[in-house]
C-alpha cells in the first residue's frame, strides 16, 4: 500500500448520504430556565437544550457554531444487539456505521481547531468505530483509547468474560492544536510525601539513586554516617558522579535511614515537583465513578423513575478537566439523562445538548433545574463547591420548510411566519439572520455589502425596480419571492428567484427523524428466488427499505 493510500472502512449502503435540511431552533421560553439571580460573575445563562433529532440539530447548529465547540463528549448507541433481534448481523451494523458517520462528519466541523471529541463505546463497535474516526478525522489525528472501569465486581453468570470496562475514544480535530490538561494529584499521592527527618525544605519522598547499567565513573564506595560502606550492585551505577554525591550528602539530600546505615536514597521535595500529574488511560471506578455510582446519583434526582445507562457524574467531570477550561463550550448530541450538561453547568463551562427522547422533558429538564437551583447536592456538586446559578434556553427543532399540498406539489409549511421564513431562507442560502429595524429588505447579510430579502409577494416589475433602485450600485440583493412578473436579469445589482423552486433540489423535505428506529424498519427479507437465466441481479426489496434515501 503506497503513502497515498489510506485504509477505509466499506459496508452495505456506505454511499447513501442524506441531505440535510439546516432547520432553524425555535425558543419555547415556557422550558428555558434561569436562577433568580446572578449567583457569580460567571454564570452563564445562554446553554442551549435542542428537542429534536441529532442529526437534523448537528445541521442546525452548523451555521452558528462552526470552529467554536471546545469538547464534544457523546455516548452513542452501543449497537450491542438487542435491538436487532429480527434483523441481520451485516445489515444492523452498517445502519450504525452510517448513522455515526454522518453524525462524525459534522461534528468535526463544529470543533474548533484545538478541540476534540470523546466518545465512550463497547467492544462490539469500538475498533471499527476507531477506523471510522480515522477515516474522518484522519488517523495522525487520533490520541488514545481509555479504559473505564464501569463495574467493581464480577458478574457470576456471565458466559465468558465478566466485562469490566467501556472505552473512551478520544480524537483530536486537529492534533499539533490540541493541549491536553493534566490532572491535579491527589492526597493519595500527595501523601507519599513524608518530613521524617524534619527537614525545613518541607515533606519529600525517598527515591532511587541507582541506575540499571554500569558506569565506571559512577561506580564507588559511599560512607554511610554509621561507618559502613556500600557499593552500588552488581550490574549498576550510581545516577551521579562522586563530586555530586558528595554535594548531594553535604546539602542533605540523601536520605540514610532513621539509624544512618541504610542504602542511600535520594529525598524528592514535594514543594520542587508540580501539583499536577498527567492522565493514564485507565480509569479506575474509585476515580471515575462506576455504574452503580450513576443509578445512585439518578435516584437522588428521580426516585425510582431510572434513566436506563446514565453514566457518572465523576466520568465526566474527568474528561471535562481534560479537554476544556471554564467558559468552553461543550456539547453532547446523545444526551441521554443529561449528565454532560449538568457536570459543564457545575464546571463553569458552557454547554450544548441535544435529546430526541421523552425524557428530554421528564429527566433533562427537571435535573437541570435542580442544578441551577442549588437543590442538586449529588455528583460532583460538593466537590466543585456548587451553589447553583446560570440557566437554560430549550428549543425544539423548527418543522421542514416545504411541505406537500393536497395535490402532492411542494409548498411553504403553513406552519411557518414571515420571520421563520426569513431566517430558515437565509440559513438555507448562507445568509446571517439579521432583520434590519430600519431597512425592510435587509433580512440577513452574507457580508457588509450583500443581502437577502424574503417575501411571500409576488413582485412587479416597479417594485423589483424600487428595490434595485434603494439598494445601490455598491450593493448586491438576493430576492426570494413567490413570483415576480419581470425579466430576473434586468436588475445588475438583484439576483431574483422563486421560492420553492430555488430550494427544492437542496434538501430532504418534511424528513424528521435520522435516528436508529429499528423497530419501524423492515424485517430481513426472506432468500429472494431464482433469478431467470440471463437476467440481471436487483436489490432485494427489504435492502432498498432499510439504505432509500434519507436512511444514511
Amino acid at each position: 500500500m503506497t503513502k497515498k493510500q489510506k485504509l477505509e472502512l466499506t459496508w452495505i449502503g456506505k454511499e447513501n448520504r442524506p441531505k440535510l435540511e439546516p432547520r432553524i431552533l425555535l425558543e419555547d421560553p415556557a422550558k428555558s430556565y434561569h436562577a433568580k439571580h446572578r449567583v457569580a460573575s460567571a454564570d452563564s445563562f445562554d446553554n442551549r437544550l435542542i428537542f429534536g433529532d441529532n442529526l437534523l440539530a448537528l445541521k442546525a447548529l452548523e451555521g452558528e457554531f462552526s470552529g467554536k465547540v471546545k469538547c464534544v463528549f457523546i455516548d452513542p448507541p452501543y449497537n450491542t444487539g438487542s435491538a436487532f433481534t429480527h434483523y441481520d448481523d451485516g445489515v444492523e451494523h452498517s445502519i450504525w456505521l452510517s448513522l455515526m458517520r454522518d453524525r462524525l462528519e459534522i461534528i468535526k466541523r463544529l470543533l474548533s481547531e484545538d478541540g476534540s471529541l470523546w466518545i465512550t463505546i463497547d467492544d462490539n463497535e469500538a475498533h471499527y468505530l476507531k477506523v471510522l474516526c480515522d477515516e474522518v478525522f484522519g488517523r495522525g489525528n487520533f490520541v488514545a483509547t481509555v479504559i473505564w472501569q464501569k463495574k467493581y465486581a464480577p458478574k457470576s453468570d456471565s458466559k465468558y468474560f465478566s466485562e469490566s470496562h467501556d472505552f473512551v475514544l478520544v480524537v483530536a480535530k486537529q492534533l499539533d492544536r490540541f493541549n491536553l490538561r493534566r490532572l491535579p494529584k491527589t492526597e493519595k499521592q500527595t501523601g507519599r510525601y513524608t518530613n521524617r527527618d524534619s527537614d525545613h525544605r518541607g515533606p519529600w519522598k525517598a527515591s532511587d539513586v541507582l541506575r540499571n547499567e554500569a558506569r565506571d565513573y559512577a561506580i564507588f564506595p559511599v560512607k554511610l554516617p554509621s561507618g559502613r560502606e556500600v557499593m552500588p550492585p552488581a550490574g549498576t551505577s550510581w545516577r551521579y558522579t562522586k563530586e555530586k554525591f558528595a554535594e548531594l550528602i553535604s546539602d542533605n539530600r540523601i536520605w540514610f535511614g532513621v539509624d544512618g546505615d541504610a542504602r542511600p536514597a535520594y529525598k524528592r521535595f514535594l514543594s520542587e515537583v508540580t501539583d499536577t500529574i498527567p492522565s493514564t488511560t485507565i480509569w479506575p471506578y474509585d476515580e471515575v465513578g462506576h455504574n452503580d455510582e450513576s443509578k445512585k446519583e439518578m435516584r437522588a434526582i428521580f426516585g425510582e423513575d431510572l434513566f436506563g445507562t446514565p453514566k457518572p457524574e465523576r466520568l465526566l467531570e474527568r474528561v471535562l478537566n481534560l479537554a476544556t477550561n471554564p467558559g468552553d463550550l461543550v456539547l453532547d448530541s446523545f444526551a441521554g439523562s443529561g449528565t454532560t450538561g449538568a457536570v459543564a453547568h457545575k464546571m463553569g463551562r458552557r454547554w450544548i445538548m441535544v435529546e430526541l427522547g421523552e425524557h428530554c422533558h421528564t429527566h433533562i429538564i427537571p435535573r437541570l433545574q435542580k442544578v441551577i437551583d442549588g437543590d442538586d447536592q449529588g455528583g460532583i456538586t460538593e466537590a466543585v463547591s456548587w451553589r447553583g446559578g446560570g440557566g437554560f434556553r430549550y428549543y425544539r427543532l423548527a418543522p421542514s420548510l416545504l411541505e406537500k399540498d393536497k395535490w402532492g406539489n411542494w409548498v411553504i409549511n403553513h406552519d411557518y411566519n414571515a420571520a421563520m421564513l426569513a431566517e430558515a431562507l437565509c440559513k438555507l442560502e448562507g445568509f446571517s439572520y439579521a432583520p434590519s429595524d430600519a431597512v425592510y429588505w435587509q433580512h440577513g447579510h452574507s457580508t457588509e455589502r450583500d443581502f437577502v430579502y424574503v417575501t411571500t409577494a409576488s413582485l412587479t416589475h416597479e417594485q423589483l425596480q424600487q428595490l434595485s433602485d434603494e439598494v445601490g450600485p455598491d450593493r448586491t440583493l438576493l430576492v426570494l419571492c413567490t413570483a415576480f412578473r419581470a425579466k430576473a436579469d434586468a436588475y445588475p445589482n438583484l439576483t431574483v428567484r422563486k421560492i420553492p423552486k430555488q430550494v427544492l433540489s437542496r434538501c430532504e423535505w418534511g424528513h424528521d427523524d435520522y435516528s436508529l428506529q429499528v423497530e419501524n424498519l423492515p424485517k430481513a427479507p426472506s432468500p429472494p428466488a431464482p433469478l431467470p437465466q440471463g437476467g440481471e441481479g436487483r436489490s432485494a426489496p427489504g435492502q432498498q427499505a432499510l439504505f432509500g434515501e434519507g436512511e444514511g
